[in-house]
């Protein structure tokens, strides 16, 4: 059966709508902390100069509100970048993209920021399989207790979805994949790298 040499599908997170919003508001609130740590690194200058020539504060005086401010603003740019980092944690989905006898994998936040993961050509897939069948844990056996690497947002299948496993062969290392997909993905994958490959137990 001819096929084309191009097929996409993605793994969408089953509480999307709900973790776009926790997306937004970490983004907005290390927008804010952000602002903010600006405004005082801003105003450091001024406010260090005027403590150094306070006549009303001692010595030590002086030294403890400097480092309060100095700590302040350490902080306020702490917690920024923690929650600015956090947010990728939400929304989180996987594309996966079927060209020329290879499958691409991308990691994409909130819909837009894109990442690669990696690429596999079909002569280095040694296995295809379901991640419910015993086959799994054989090939889980085969990583020698590395983990395999989970490419999808959700603990259970979209419905119409299941989740398959795709054991490679590195140049270095087995890795294992274990994908969301419908069966048009799987019947791709399991055409172009051979039914050999394929284990339906």
């Amino acid at each position: 059966m001819q096929r084309d040499k191009f097929y996409e599908e993605s793994a969408v997170s089953n509480r999307s709508k709900r973790e776009s919003k926790l997306y937004t508001a970490f983004l907005v609130v290390a927008v804010f902390f952000f602002i903010i740590g600006g405004i005082m690194v801003f105003f450091s200058y001024s406010q260090i100069s005027n403590t150094l020539k306070s006549t009303v504060l001692n010595t030590n005086g002086k030294v403890v509100y400097i480092v309060g401010w100095i700590a302040m603003l350490v902080m306020d740019l702490i917690i920024g970048i923690v929650l600015f980092r956090l947010k990728n944690r939400f929304n989180v989905s996987y594309d996966y993209t079927y060209v020329d006898d290879e499958v691409r994998f991308t990691k994409v936040f909130n819909g837009r920021r894109r990442k690669h993961i990696a690429t596999v050509t079909m002569d280095n897939l040694l296995r295809i399989g379901y991640c419910d069948k015993p086959s799994y844990e054989n090939a889980l056996r085969e990583l020698r207790g590395r983990k395999p690497n989970i490419l999808t947002p959700n603990k259970t299948p979209a419905e119409e979805k299941f989740r398959i496993y795709l054991l490679v062969n590195t140049s270095f290392e087995r890795k294992i994949y274990v994908l969301e997909c419908r069966k048009e993905m799987l019947e791709y994958l399991v055409f172009a790298a051979g039914r050999n490959k394929w284990v339906s137990e």
